[in-house]
């Protein structure tokens, strides 16, 4: 073996080498890392501020200004209906379901031939013992069941980010609390009918439509929940 062949065997291998280990050090940060969740509030979660500043009020000794920022006529429905108004959203979120599955079959079959008579026409091979019996059946049977319980229940309280043309509320919202070093939120965004807004300024949020409700946490108690980086490499790379 000549000295040329010698070097490109050995560059052949420290390339496979290399390769081999670019995958691996790929397949470990892949496992290493921890894809957060998608979230499912998306977009703004308050009212933007306004553009321009408000007309001044004319000097014509009215209380009731219709130009004023926050004033409404006397007699006027204080129900939200503007961007920026709030609105308190009761979240009372429950869901129970079940469903069962029970699937059962049964077939048989048989089939006999005989012969009793041997005609002159045919072989004298063929006689009586000439016959034969097939049977044969099939079976089959399957069970499932799943069930799922929810249960939700709080207060949060937002603000019309968007009034659309049929008159309808979109709301959007946010809570943040935060206990030493660990934190919580709650996020919460759907479309509402002003005339289900009670006298309160509520609503429940079996009434608001698209309702999307997000309640993660971080720190500590998210940080328990989580797979270990080194399970999560060797669930990555295991082929089962």
């Amino acid at each position: 073996m000549t000295s040329s062949n010698r070097q490109h065997r050995l560059r052949s291998a420290l390339a496979r080498v290399v390769r081999i280990g670019g995958v691996t050090l790929a397949a470990m940060l892949h496992g290493c890392a921890l894809i957060p969740p998608d979230p499912v509030v998306t977009g703004p979660l308050t009212a933007p501020p306004p553009m321009r500043g408000l007309p001044p009020a004319e000097p014509n000794g009215a209380i009731y200004q219709p130009t004023a920022y926050g004033n409404y006529p006397l007699f006027e429905d204080r129900r939200p209906r503007n961007i920026g108004d709030i609105v308190t959203v009761v979240i009372e979120e429950k869901t129970n379901a079940a469903k069962n599955v029970q699937t059962t079959t049964d077939r048989s079959g048989d089939a006999d031939f005989g012969v009793g008579l041997n005609p002159s026409v045919l072989p004298k091979e063929l006689g009586a013992k000439q016959q034969f019996d097939l049977s044969g059946g099939n079976s089959a049977s399957g069970k499932g069941s799943s069930r799922a319980d929810n249960m939700f229940k709080g207060t949060l309280t937002t603000t019309v980010i968007d009034v659309l043309p049929n008159g309808n509320l979109r709301i959007a919202g946010d809570k943040q609390i935060a206990i030493n070093r660990g934190s919580e939120y709650i996020r919460f965004s759907g479309v509402v009918d002003p005339r289900s807004i009670t006298g309160a300024n509520t609503v429940s949020s079996t009434q608001v439509a698209d309702a999307r409700i997000e309640f993660r946490s971080k720190g500590t108690m998210d940080e328990v929940q989580n797979m270990g980086w080194l399970q999560r490499i060797f669930l990555n790379l295991s082929p089962f």
